[in-house]
């Protein structure tokens, strides 16, 4: 099947109206599980993303000697340390007994550290058990959790190499075979599969997606992570895997396309976030 590029008409639909009268915690709670020594920042750029979306609240869970690093950031992070410096099954263990139990979405994996492997999986279905939305990245991407996520509501956003290491097969270059494989993906694992590149391929395996971003600043260390905060920060309003997958990263492109106008090849992660409010606003609908 040939996919669909989205268009701002089509996103808009994708994304739920906000009630004039609703109180905090019903647009969103969302839990952010990254970080380790080196990459202290994806968590950050993933949870501010979330909150630029439009969540009400985020909770940034990482490492404990990336607790003073986060925090200073921005106050507008609830941030929880993990007890170790990777994710073991005791890191788990406790950050599941810490957890809201209202927690519509979570995403893992952005420059996370992964000690037992046995932790992740156990983290992932302790909040699919509660009925938890995911959208996975990075380190979160590895063939033993595809048996976990069969017809849940799950989003995986690998860029190739995470896509080969995942689903043991290499995106070729072709576009329509591109397309294919990633469909093929989808299908057989019952998730949807956001391929990053040039052009987003994004599919449930039913209906398949394209987003063309034309942004080579884009390249730029941490805008997957945005991705990230932003597909969770979705998932938390809509409940519909897909829906969500396409409409984040079609903001994301969005803001990629105002930030390099403004910068040109120049940019960072920083700067998309401080984009994603203005080319959200026409998204915005109150009832």
């Amino acid at each position: 099947m040939a996919g669909k590029p989205l268009t701002l008409s089509l996103v808009k639909k994708f994304i739920p109206s906000r009630k004039a009268k609703s109180r905090k915690g019903e647009n969103g709670i969302v839990l952010i599980v990254g970080g380790s020594y080196i990459y202290h920042g994806a968590p950050i750029l993933s949870s501010i993303a979330a909150l630029r979306c439009g969540t009400d609240l985020v909770y940034t869970a990482v490492p404990k000697i990336n607790v003073s690093a986060t925090r200073s950031v921005s106050p507008n992070l609830i941030v929880i340390p993990l007890v170790d410096q990777k994710l073991t099954r005791g890191a788990v263990n406790k950050l599941i007994g810490a957890l809201p139990r209202n927690l519509d979405s979570a995403t893992i994996g952005m420059g996370l550290a992964v000690q037992d492997k046995n932790a992740l999986l156990l983290l992932i279905q302790s909040l699919l058990d509660r009925d938890v939305r995911l959208s996975l990245d990075a380190s979160a991407l590895i063939p033993e959790v595809l048996p976990l996520l069969a017809d849940k509501n799950v989003v995986v956003t690998p860029h190739a190499g995470e896509f080969k290491r995942l689903f043991g097969i290499a995106p070729p270059n072709s576009k329509k075979e591109r397309i294919s494989l990633v469909e093929k993906c989808a299908k057989e694992n019952g998730i949807t599969v956001l391929l990053k590149g040039a052009t987003d391929v994004i599919s449930d395996g039913k209906t398949t997606f394209l987003n063309e971003k034309k942004t080579p600043g884009m390249t730029v260390g941490g805008t997957g992570d945005v991705l990230s905060g932003l597909v969770a920060g979705m998932l938390s309003k809509n409940r519909k895997p897909l829906e969500s997958a396409a409409a984040a990263t079609f903001i994301n492109g969005l803001a990629g396309k105002a930030t390099q106008k403004k910068l040109g090849l120049h940019m960072t992660s920083m700067d998309l976030l401080e984009n994603l409010a203005s080319v959200m606003k026409p998204f915005d609908k109150i009832v």
